[in-house]
């Protein structure tokens, strides 16, 4: 396993991450999780991410129990705050109540004294943005948290945030989590450019574009068992056919895609990697990223996606990828 700083701060993160989203507490056992992470661990993984709304903060508490067996030290552990968790006005957003109250729920679901790495997992129209800086902050002076990031916030949004904490002194925004692989390349244009100059670090998450980039998925045929699209619990965002970030891309699905991730197979083995080895080396050739978090099922799943840390791409290979996937 190869490590990479996150942004300009000390803390390193492994290159291959394993996250929680749509199997850990939802449709996995906990002890096919448990053999994931332990797998993931084992070969070097030492960045977990979560979010307190995944599987109604059960991922959480599958994560925190299969990790209590290791040395705290030794892990970097991330969860994220926004989305309802209940059905009443506060139980949602970036509110200093809600970030408090989820933040200690966090911890109670994760058996942790702290967060590593906490998250605002969207960005809030209805709270100030002071506010919520400020309560991170306070977070991170009681020791709650050691560092905090966001998700899925413009260029533009990062850049208010990171004006705010520099005038107010707050603790900084050390890293962004956006969707970023060969199909939806939208952080490239902005938010990529003033993450490097403010020093945070990109944590991407759907690296395979939700398993597209996997090749699995074959032109004119059902989605093989047992894969995400197969699965009602996990297909929410392959079922309509567009995988969508929100902010930057919107991919649309179709034969023809498939045809084209078919084509990436023959470059991937000039390149001595599965395909989905070749689409976390192509996110990891950005020095901003950090880290690449994948999601596993299977600890042959997770075998499969690290070894593709520290693995370069030649400037041919990187260009047959974009001769097949522009069309």
């Amino acid at each position: 396993m190869e490590y990479r700083r996150l942004g300009k701060y000390g803390v390193q993160v492994s290159e291959i991450s394993l996250g929680a989203f749509l199997t850990y507490g939802n449709s996995t056992s906990y002890e096919t999780a448990e053999a994931c992470i332990d797998a993931a661990y084992a070969l070097g993984v030492n960045f977990f991410d979560n979010a307190n709304a995944y599987a109604g903060g059960e991922a959480e508490k599958v994560v925190g129990r299969a990790l209590a067996k290791y040395p705290r030290d030794t892990y970097v552990l991330s969860t994220k705050v926004f989305f309802s968790m209940g059905p009443y006005p506060n139980q949602r957003g970036l509110s200093r109540k809600h970030l408090f109250e989820q933040c200690n729920a966090s911890l109670k679901r994760l058996g942790m004294d702290y967060i590593d790495l906490y998250q605002c997992h969207r960005w809030d129209d209805n709270t100030p943005l002071e506010e919520t800086l400020q309560a991170l902050d306070d977070l991170a002076r009681q020791g709650k948290i050691l560092y905090y990031g966001v998700s899925e916030w413009t260029a533009s949004q990062i850049a208010q945030a990171v004006e705010i904490t520099r005038a107010r002194g707050f603790h900084p925004i050390v890293s962004n989590q956006p969707q970023y692989n060969m199909l939806a390349r939208g952080i490239e244009r902005d938010v990529i450019p003033l993450c490097e100059r403010e020093g945070i670090g990109q944590v991407v998450f759907s690296p395979l574009a939700q398993g597209v980039l996997t090749g699995k998925y074959k032109p004119g045929e059902p989605p093989p068992a047992g894969s995400r699209a197969a699965d009602p619990k996990q297909n929410m965002f392959l079922k309509s056919g567009i995988v969508d970030n929100y902010v930057h891309d919107r991919i649309h699905v179709d034969a023809a895609l498939l045809e084209r991730v078919q084509q990436l197979a023959p470059i991937a083995r000039e390149a001595g990697l599965s395909l989905s080895q070749l689409a976390l080396a192509w996110c990891l050739r950005q020095k901003n990223v950090a880290s690449v978090i994948v999601g596993a099922s299977r600890p042959e799943q997770v075998a499969d996606n690290a070894a593709a840390a520290g693995k370069t791409l030649t400037p041919d290979i990187l260009s047959a990828i974009d001769q097949v996937l522009r069309g």
